[in-house]
């Protein structure tokens, strides 16, 4: 998705726009997604694109929305991260390349994996019915 710095800046809010497009962090515990359990599909704030199913969520009490694996069809991009001094995974969106989060080889499900998302990167679409 090719926007100008100035569409971007009109399509998300300025806390979306310093996490997606600035490869930001939102303060932990601020998610209202937090707290969605109910059965859905959480796709990019910045494109639309789907990246988590809810069955793939768990709470890992970090603070951000955390899930254990990419939705099947996912739109993510997993790049090495070396800022603040750490080695890390980034992950961004294939979609529209925006920040969405990391992940890490800690998460507690059988896969052992712990997608650490920012929620302010996500739009939750409750599943119909």
């Amino acid at each position: 998705m090719n926007r100008s710095a100035e569409e971007w800046r009109s399509h998300l809010t300025e806390e979306e726009h310093r996490v997606l497009r600035e490869n930001g962090t939102e303060r932990p515990h601020t998610s209202e997604l937090n707290a969605e359990w109910r059965d859905g599909v959480y796709t990019c704030k910045g494109c639309g694109k789907e990246l988590f199913e809810s069955p793939s969520k768990f709470n890992a009490e970090c603070g951000w929305p955390s899930f254990d694996r990419e939705a099947p069809e996912a739109n993510i991009t997993q790049i090495v991260d070396r800022s603040h001094g750490m080695v890390r995974i980034e992950v961004r969106c294939s979609g529209c390349d925006s920040h969405l989060g990391h992940v890490f080889p800690d998460g507690p499900t059988e896969t052992g994996t712990r997608y650490c998302i920012n929620g302010v990167c996500l739009t939750f679409q409750p599943t119909e019915g």
